[in-house]
């Protein structure tokens, strides 16, 4: 049965306010009314925390203030935040198509207090919103409260029903309590506290009482205040905390349902446009139909056809926006994490395209423009880089719209094979092995016809095909990058001429003809097809558009198609004038005088951002050293650059940021790049031209010059103005202009050998990322500086594990490790003062230890306590270990502190009954220190060791967790 309609009653009399009026009203409210700090919203991509694959809550950026780890300048905040919620603990995925307010894209209104205002304030405030401000009828509002937990001592919060009867005039009927729904944690142990949500009934009755926190649609919760009051130790027993916060998420799409007076998220104003788009490429009009349930009902869709395509239309718009935000924000597709999440989402929402409104071609790539015209206001970001998430988009649609046709045939087949209503291992690993179908797709498909899939087989078949994979794969590979003499003179005996690979210069996808196939040991004229895949192939063409791998370039990845024939290219290399396409065949036979169109893959334009940066750095290097820098090799790929130079010593900070603004001011002057073929000696002639030293170079060279026409260089050579523009030979690929470049960030400087230096850089989004990820770091470290020196040891642990994040620039590393040291030795002048005069010195050792204690890992009947405690002295680390140790015999301890960035002091103590498991003081901590660059040990109770490197500390630590877990468990 389909449930076309329910009956919602529209509660807002005047015109309903557009969604950009919503999101203005609520933060204007709370900043320029109640004295909140707007703070803008952080990534959707949380790279500083290796505990999300997405943000999911507004109160993800906000976790280190609840932990106690830093404070801010301010003491009420508010916002909207972008959250996905897809895979992981918070997972809406499945729902999103037939619900009518599940996203895994969408934004959270939300206003918090650090110690400020409590349940009062926050109550006060939601209420006024709510019905002062948006004039929402009053008798239609519900709350939910917290009904307590005798078992952890944890009361019914009547204080909120209080308040809400006084502030609201509630009487019982619209306050309910509930258990485990109404009390947030932020995880096992941690912040913790009941919440009170806000319900609105638009039953035309007002009858919905009834179904608060239920399954009705018209009676839904709007927003949730979270009062988080209690700290939840290890052994689940609950502490008051010394400062209590508030924490609120509203969901704005629900919202902007009410004041709008639509039915559905997916009826508010923001989606429209899709509807708009999508019936242009399809033929087909929303109609805005739902089913009566979230679960798929197989028999029901299948006999009618508008609400199947209302829920492809849903899925897909959602799909689209959680993708461009994701991509915008730095998250790239993969195997792997939040990349295969970002997978499993792209391929969804084209199959529903592709089965339900007969999208044939890639389609989902053209939505993006939708996204960023929809949203680009509130969230600017979406139009810097929407031209490479649209080509992102487009490659895996091209990708998996190649196989997804096949491959729902095969499902179909499969399902009509099936005698237990179960899709078998065999055929799901086909499925994914062959046709590139997630399990998860395999089983929502399934689903979607009753269906189920039989999943631990299908994990035996995968992990029989890892172990393949590692105990073959790379051998084989290996004797494909090259062809032997022997082989090399078959090639000409039987009149292959060499690869014209002149074409890689454009990458347009290409028309050729197969020369020649080579499986590593012998020339061969027919591919190994699908079924022995594993043992890989090469495959020469007589032209090619692909890149070979050389002169530090990566080579190009993609893929060769003849008819139902599909070859996926993984490598490309060169040898002996011929140009091998390494990888394996996804379906059919290719063999010699197939005609295939060879296309690549989406990396090679951020593989051009970091050649061109590159070529930018070299030029840098020797304005800021000298004449001395000289190119000693580099490696681009589409992820980084890394550029070996001759260099003495150490690039200073002050150099290292001159660099990296020579080469964004060069990228901010768009300066167009230019490649042009010239004779060796006229070209040697140029004034300023970087060539490898020693590198042999045929009559005709290649001309790189950014900025200047190879040709008026060639006509003046010895004119000085070129020293000024990067000049190289060159004959790897390059963008046309810096500006496509957008950013560039050094994140690594290190010696290679004597007298050789070595950086490494990040271009783009990822230079973009790692530009805000410093920026953020520095206002940290300005904070801390006008802390207590008492409040120091958490805010400077906060710091070092800021300063090791990957993708940092190195400046702001550098600048952080300074100001770390700089902190260490404040507090430790404190504690010097305070211990003269008698104040602090044991009882803060002892506080520390209780603490320590109170967040240890319990293992059987013992204690794990791995920790960094900064600005202590050694004999007061070894104090807080003996003080540790009093309070719990059967423990196992490591406790670290830096004095400065290159100083770093480990020490473990292991009790006897654990020595006796394996777990001993001496290896232990020896493991750990060299981690930090050093080394120690000692015996096996009790043991010290040093480092030399700060900012490894939390990597330290987190390994000799884990290497304890696996001795003791």
């Amino acid at each position: 049965m389909i449930l076309e309609r329910i009956a919602f009653t529209p509660i807002i009399p005047r015109p309903p306010m557009t969604s950009s009026e919503i999101r203005r009203q609520f933060i204007d409210f709370f900043v320029q009314k109640h004295g909140h700090t707007f703070v803008p919203s952080s990534s959707v991509v949380p790279h500083d925390d290796p505990t999300l694959l997405f943000t999911n809550a507004g109160m993800n950026q906000f976790k280190p203030i609840f932990l106690g780890q830093e404070r801010r300048h301010y003491s009420r905040a508010a916002n909207t935040q972008k959250c996905i919620r897809a895979g992981g603990k918070h997972n809406d995925l499945d729902d999103v198509g037939r619900s009518r307010r599940h996203h895994t894209f969408f934004e959270m209104l939300g206003n918090w207090s650090f110690g400020d205002y409590f349940k009062r304030g926050a109550i006060e405030m939601s209420w006024e919103l709510l019905t002062k401000v948006w004039k929402i009828d009053p008798t239609r509002l519900h709350v939910s409260c917290f009904e307590g937990d005798e078992n952890n001592g944890v009361p019914r919060d009547m204080e909120s029903a209080t308040i809400w009867k006084e502030v609201a005039g509630l009487d019982d009927n619209h306050i309910h309590f509930f258990g485990k729904d109404n009390f947030w944690e932020m995880g096992d142990t941690g912040p913790c506290g009941p919440c009170t949500e806000i319900y609105i009934d638009r039953t035309p009755d007002k009858s919905g009482g009834k179904n608060v926190n239920g399954d009705d649609p018209r009676v839904m919760e709007i927003w949730n205040n979270v009062f988080i009051q209690y700290n939840r130790n290890p052994d689940r027993s609950l502490v008051t905390l010394p400062q209590q916060h508030v924490d609120t998420g509203m969901g704005f799409e629900r919202i902007a349902q009410v004041l709008q007076n639509v039915d559905s998220n997916y009826e508010i104003d923001l989606f429209n446009p899709f509807w708009e788009k999508l019936t242009e490429l399809s033929g087909i009009k929303y109609a805005g139909k739902y089913p009566r349930s979230n679960v798929a009902d197989p028999a029901a869709e299948a006999a009618d056809a508008q609400l199947r395509h209302d829920i492809a239309f849903r899925v897909i718009a959602d799909h689209v926006r959680c993708l461009t935000f994701a991509l915008t924000d730095g998250a790239a597709i993969s195997n792997e994490g939040r990349g295969y999440v970002l997978r499993r989402i792209l391929r969804r929402a084209v199959r529903f395209g592709r089965q339900h409104l007969e999208l044939g071609k890639p389609f989902l790539h053209t939505l993006v423009s939708v996204v960023v015209d929809a949203m680009g206001d509130a969230f600017p970001e979406l139009r810097k880089d929407a031209g490479r998430v649209s080509s992102v988009i487009q490659d895996e649609e091209l990708s998996f719209g190649r196989t997804l046709d096949r491959g729902i045939q095969l499902f179909d087949e499969a399902a009509g094979r099936s005698r237990d209503n179960d899709i078998s291992a065999a055929d799901a690993f086909k499925l994914h092995d062959t046709y590139g179908f997630p399990i998860d797709l395999t089983r929502i498909m399934a689903e979607e016809r009753g269906m189920s899939v039989d999943l631990a087989g299908y994990e035996f078949l995968m992990e029989k095909a890892r172990e393949l994979a590692r105990s073959g794969g790379k051998e084989s590979d290996t004797r494909l990058f090259e062809l032997p003499p022997d082989a090399l003179a078959q090639l000409t005996k039987n009149g292959v001429k060499p690869t014209d690979d002149s074409p890689k210069y454009y990458a347009a996808p290409l028309g050729a003809t197969v020369v020649a196939v080579w499986d590593g040991a012998k020339l061969i004229d027919r591919t190994h097809g699908a079924e022995a895949a594993e043992q890989g192939v090469a495959i020469i063409l007589d032209k090619t558009c692909f890149y070979a791998e050389m002169g530090g370039q990566a080579g190009d990845t993609g893929e060769l198609r003849s008819g139902d024939a599909l070859m996926d290219v993984a490598t490309t290399r060169a040898t002996g004038g011929y140009v091998l396409h390494v990888g394996r065949m996804v379906t059919g036979h290719l063999s010699v005088g197939d005609h295939v169109t060879a296309t690549l893959a989406g990396v090679r334009p951020r593989t051009e951002m970091n050649h061109t940066a590159t070529h930018l750095a070299n030029w840098a290097l020797r304005e800021v050293l000298g004449e001395g820098v000289q190119q000693k090799g580099s490696l681009v790929d589409g992820e980084k650059l890394r550029f070996d130079f001759s260099h003495g010593k150490s690039i200073g900070s002050d150099e290292l940021q001159r660099v990296e603004a020579l080469v964004n001011e060069r990228i901010e002057k768009r300066l167009s790049v230019y490649a042009t073929e010239a004779p060796q000696e006229d070209a040697l002639k140029i004034a300023g031209l970087r060539a490898v030293f020693g590198e042999k170079y045929p009559p005709r060279v290649r001309v790189v010059s950014i900025g200047a026409p190879v040709e008026d260089l060639l006509a003046s050579p010895s004119d000085p103005r070129w020293r000024g523009y990067s000049v190289e030979f060159c004959g790897g690929t390059h963008l046309r202009s810096t500006a496509d470049i957008g950013a560039f960030a050094i994140t690594a400087e290190e010696s290679v050998s004597k007298g050789i230096r070595r950086i490494v850089a990040v271009t783009g989004p990822s230079a973009r990322q790692a530009d805000a990820a410093a920026g953020e770091l520095d206002s940290a470290i300005a904070a801390a500086r006008e802390i207590d020196e008492t409040e120091l040891p958490p805010l400077i642990n906060s710091l070092q594990k800021q300063s090791g994040g990957a993708g940092l620039p190195l400046s702001a590393r550098r600048r952080a490790q300074a100001a770390i040291a700089e902190l260490q030795a404040k507090h430790k002048a404190w504690q010097k003062s305070a211990k003269a005069s008698g104040v602090g010195g044991g009882i803060e050792i002892a506080a520390i230890g209780a603490d320590l204690l109170s967040r240890a890992e319990n293992i059987g009947a013992g204690r794990l306590i791995v920790a960094d405690v900064p600005g202590l002295a050694d004999e007061q680390l070894r104090g807080l270990i003996d003080s540790i140790k009093a309070r719990s015999p059967t423990s196992a301890v490591m406790l670290a502190t830096s004095a400065s960035p290159d100083k770093v002091t480990l020490i473990a103590a292991v009790s006897d009954d654990w020595i006796a498991k394996g777990l001993k003081a001496g290896d232990w901590v020896r493991d750990a220190a060299r981690i930090t660059g050093g080394g120690g040990g000692g015996r096996p109770q009790m043991a010290q060791a040093g480092g030399r490197d700060a900012s490894k500390v939390p990597e330290a630590l987190a390994a000799a967790v884990e290497q304890a877990r696996k001795i003791l468990q």
